[in-house]
């Protein structure tokens, strides 16, 4: 199964740059987009219908900001869109998709900017959404987080860590929240695979950036632990434009296939432990059923009692 997370940064500007061809191309079986920037009434039936998906919209209340989509070929077994919070939930910054086997979190994480009250809004959303993940833990271990997270986590993941250290995406405040992340059992599924890979997500449009490879990496895969066993790969399109970001691609097993073919080559083992135990089984009700005997006075002075039977007594 393929799942790819993209910052569009307006569906309506890249949908003119081959966005659709792109779609056609790689055929991820779930696409996340962020930073759609429209309703879906604004949009062309083309954008709103690909041929095999099945699409679901987040948009905020202000038009042309913010939003999220989630295309998918298999229906979801639920769809929610909000954190419960109302100054997140007006934003439309939240997609969670539940299936059977994983639920799937489409996340656009708001920008900190030169502005103490978004920062501080910024965290709050934060912290609501790790509680919102650890609330679904419980009932669905399997958890996948995607999205633009908006943070560069550490000197690795920016071109220009030191002459960033003071500015929103790269402050310490901030990369403390992506510490948070690893502390309640998330991975960075590229890091993990790529410890020492310098790739990046987002490109400055003013300064030709792009160009000259001045980025940050501030889209992830995060995922649970629970799940990790089953992640095959986690690339990063970067040669993909139509944004100032770029696609990141996570590569993950049919879970169900996976278990059940583990399960197969341990099954005689299991079969050979069952009769094991089974027969220990019926040995123990054995000596109870003799014990219950003998507790009833069921032995005579005359009669003979088994080496079994001498053992009990």
């Amino acid at each position: 199964m393929k799942i790819c997370s993209w910052n569009v940064n307006g569906i309506r500007a890249v949908a003119k740059k081959g966005f659709l061809d792109w779609v056609k191309e790689e055929s991820p079986d779930i696409l996340c987009l962020q930073e759609t920037k429209a309703h879906p009434e604004q949009l062309e039936k083309e954008i709103l219908e690909i041929d095999g998906y099945t699409c679901y919209w987040n948009a905020a209340q202000r038009r042309g900001y913010s939003g999220v989509a989630t295309y998918t070929k298999k229906v979801p077994l639920a769809v929610d869109y909000d954190l419960g919070v109302e100054e997140f939930d007006q934003e439309g910054r939240v997609i969670i998709s539940s299936y059977e086997n994983f639920t799937l979190l489409n996340v656009y994480f708001p920008n900190g900017q030169q502005n103490q009250d978004r920062l501080d809004y910024k965290l709050r959303f934060y912290a609501r959404l790790m509680d919102v993940c650890d609330q679904m833990k419980v009932i669905q271990p399997n958890l996948i987080i995607c999205g633009d997270f908006n943070t560069a986590h550490r000197e690795i993941d920016l071109k220009n860590p030191k002459a960033n250290e003071k500015r929103s995406g790269f402050l310490p405040i901030e990369r403390e929240v992506l510490d948070q992340f690893l502390q309640r059992g998330y991975v960075d599924v590229f890091r993990y695979l790529y410890p020492e890979k310098v790739q990046y997500t987002w490109w400055s449009y003013r300064t030709m950036a792009r160009e000259r490879n001045v980025g940050w990496r501030i889209d992830y895969f995060y995922v649970s632990q629970e799940i990790l066993p089953f992640i095959d790969d986690c690339n990063i399109l970067e040669e993909i434009t139509g944004s100032d970001h770029c696609p990141t691609l996570l590569k993950i097993a049919d879970i169900q296939a996976r278990l059940k073919q583990k399960c197969g080559k341990k099954n005689k083992y299991i079969i050979i432990l069952y009769i094991i135990l089974l027969y220990n089984t019926i040995r123990v009700q054995s000596y109870v059923n003799e014990i219950s005997l003998i507790l009833r006075g069921g032995f005579n002075d005359n009669e003979t009692i088994t080496g079994d039977q001498e053992y009990i007594s």
